[in-house]
């Protein structure tokens, strides 16, 4: 494994990491032995936006031995309220949200203490300028957390962020798709239908965001990387050809400032896969054939399964759901291992009110309750 370093803070991250969301679905020993089996391979950061209890249960005693060898990303302002995750601002809220964080990991610390999800540049401001950032500095002062990031999808966020110097670093969506459209705070104009004549590169503002990272030494850490698993498919690309999980984590880590990219990791085979990056030939990892013949963009309206669409009212994982309904979608008959899986959800598409409160949240315009729908017909439920 190699590391680099993450900017200004000066850890050493590998340059793959663990988002660990798909954890929220796997027991204490599980848990332990994806983590044990990361760390065998070289991996020392690890995201965790999740604030459902058991996964931060899970990882704690995962780490409880090896805290030390582990630069946690923990993020500030993920609450759990009635069994659902909640994006929220609310102080006593946030406080409580992250305190819980410390006690179910068993530390005192968190590595990159992030701002969480932050899209619109309005929100940056009141954030900045209110009691959240002042409680996020307070607790850098005590060394609760040790340096400050932010999780954003929206590059001009991210800039404005840099600029302010509010950040040490950023967790940020990096795809070779994402990177050819323009930054708007809409984030439904990320995921048009088609390219334009214009879009035939980097996107002016994403290429700003990586060099002026680069320039003043806030490192980056990437989310987003295989926008799903849709880049693997040539019928789902919106480049016409599949990319490889090396491939794209080749692209990530070639933009500046960029030190590690998180990958969503829950088997021994995905984290094997996903370090063979560092022993790939530089065929392997050519990505470039493949942007010089992208014809347009394909995820306007297509779930990257990144649970931004919660709370549900009824409980649904919609990710999930979504997630078997792809899975399923893509063969001829649905394989008996994904309906084993859907039928084992504690709710299913069944569920769905149709109260599309999920639509206003989803950062990719995903219509959900139409999926809903489309996932009780696949599944066969009536």
């Amino acid at each position: 494994m190699n590391y680099r370093r993450l900017g200004k803070t000066e850890l050493m991250v590998s340059e793959i990491g663990l988002g660990a969301e798909w954890l929220e679905r796997h027991n204490t020993a599980e848990c332990k032995e994806i983590i044990d089996f990361c760390a065998k391979n070289g991996i020392n950061i690890l995201d965790c936006w999740m604030s459902e209890p058991n996964v931060r249960s899970n990882i704690g005693a995962a780490i409880k031995n090896s805290r030390s060898r582990w630069i946690i990303q923990g993020h500030l302002g993920s609450v759990w309220e009635n069994g659902q995750y909640v994006r929220t601002r609310n102080l006593p809220k946030v406080k409580a949200a992250f305190q819980d964080l410390l006690d179910r990991l068993g530390t005192d610390y968190i590595d990159l203490g992030m701002i969480h999800y932050v899209d619109q540049e309005g929100e940056l401001d009141q954030i900045a300028e209110g009691p959240f950032y002042a409680y996020v500095k307070e607790l850098k002062e005590k060394g609760v957390i040790r340096h400050i990031g932010m999780s954003t999808h929206n590059p001009k966020v991210a800039i404005k962020a840099v600029e302010m110097g509010l950040v040490e670093m950023i967790l940020f969506s990096i795809n070779p798709a994402f990177d050819l459209l323009p930054a708007s705070e809409d984030l439904n104009d990320y995921f048009a239908e088609e390219y334009d004549a214009s879009l035939a590169g980097i996107d002016a503002t994403r290429a700003k965001l990586y060099r002026l990272c680069e320039e003043k030494d806030v490192g980056i850490t990437v989310m987003k990387g295989f926008a799903g698993g849709r880049l693997f498919n040539e019928k789902t690309s919106p480049f016409g050809v599949a990319l490889t999980p090396v491939q794209c984590i080749h692209y990530a880590l070639t933009r500046p400032a960029v030190a590690s990219i998180l990958t969503g990791l829950e088997t021994p085979e995905q984290i094997r896969e996903a370090v063979s990056y560092e022993t790939a030939s530089e065929e392997q990892k050519d990505y470039a054939t493949i942007l010089a013949k992208a014809p347009r963009h394909a995820y306007r309206g297509q779930c990257t399964y990144c649970g931004h669409c919660k709370p549900c009212p009824e409980n649904i994982d919609i990710a999930m759901v979504n997630k078997l309904y792809d899975l399923a979608a893509m063969q001829p008959t649905v394989p008996a291992s994904v309906r084993s899986h859907y039928f084992a959800l504690e709710k299913t598409a069944a569920d769905c009110i149709g109260c599309k409160g999920c639509e206003t949240r989803c950062p990719f315009g995903v219509p959900v309750a139409e999926r809903m729908e489309k996932a009780k017909a696949l599944f066969g439920e009536h």
